[in-house]
C-alpha cells in the first residue's frame, strides 16, 4: 500500500525541482529591452515582402530584437538557414 503512494510524492518532489530550475533557465531580463529602446512599426509581412524579394521562402521563428533587426529562419535553393533583416533593409545570413 504505501508504494502506491510513494510514486506520486516522488513524481511531484520531482516536477516542483525541475520547475524551480527552468526558472533560472528562462530569466525575463535576459530578453528585456532598455528603456530607451525605440521599436519601430515593421511588420511580418513587409518583412516576408523584402525576403521573398531576395529569393527566401517558407520563412518562420519570426523575431524581432531591441535594435529593429527581424531574425528568421527560412528557405533558399533547398536549403534552411538563418538570416537577419537589417532596419535598412538589408537581408545577412546570420553566422557570416
Amino acid at each position: 500500500m504505501k508504494q502506491k503512494f510513494l510514486v506520486p510524492a516522488f513524481c511531484a518532489a520531482l516536477s516542483a525541482l525541475a520547475l524551480q530550475s527552468a526558472s533560472w533557465f528562462a530569466s525575463p531580463a535576459w530578453a528585456a529591452c532598455d528603456p530607451g529602446d525605440k521599436l519601430d512599426k515593421t511588420t511580418v509581412e513587409q518583412i516576408r515582402a523584402i525576403l521573398t524579394k531576395a529569393g527566401y521562402t517558407k520563412a518562420h521563428n519570426w523575431r524581432k530584437g531591441c535594435d529593429n533587426t527581424w531574425h528568421v529562419t527560412a528557405t533558399q535553393d533547398g536549403a534552411e538557414v538563418s538570416v537577419a533583416v537589417l532596419p535598412d533593409g538589408h537581408v545577412v545570413r546570420e553566422g557570416d
